[in-house]
């Protein structure tokens, strides 16, 4: 168990790092601008892209219900980034698929949403290379 003063100072920097992603270089709405979608609807065609999911796994997780997921998978059809059909193995259950615009849209959400902020552009290998390692122990924890 950490020391008080490890722990505060732990706490410090977890909120820096916090405000660093999500305040300072939070590139969610850039990416919704770009692709003309909320961000639950890039969430889902990531997932979607990465692989075919059912209706229930997305669901699952976006941590959203099923009649939202329905909302957001129809709205995602009607614009032609994926396709539902039946899935192969069990007739009950819808699969989702991303089309080949789906997938091309997936990935420039990716591009925009993994940029690195120019402060970390600016560091030099040996401090990414600590920078790296750091996450990296955070990580596997």
């Amino acid at each position: 168990m950490p020391d008080s003063e490890t722990a505060h100072q732990a706490g410090q920097v977890w909120r820096e790092l916090l405000a660093l992603v999500h305040e300072r270089h939070d590139r969610r709405k850039e990416a919704c601008e770009a692709l003309d979608l909320s961000f639950v609807r890039i969430k889902a065609l990531r997932r979607i892209a990465i692989e075919p999911t059912t209706m229930r796994e997305l669901a699952a997780g976006l941590q959203t219900d099923a009649p939202y997921t329905t909302l957001v998978v129809d709205d995602l059809e009607r614009r032609g980034l994926v396709l539902r059909a039946p899935h192969p193995a069990d007739r009950r259950a819808k699969l989702v698929t991303a089309t080949e615009l789906g997938r091309a849209e997936a990935a420039r959400a990716e591009e925009i949403l993994t940029q690195p902020p120019p402060q970390m552009l600016a560091l030099d290998p040996e401090e990414l290379t600590t920078l790296a390692r750091i996450v990296a122990k955070l990580g596997s924890a």
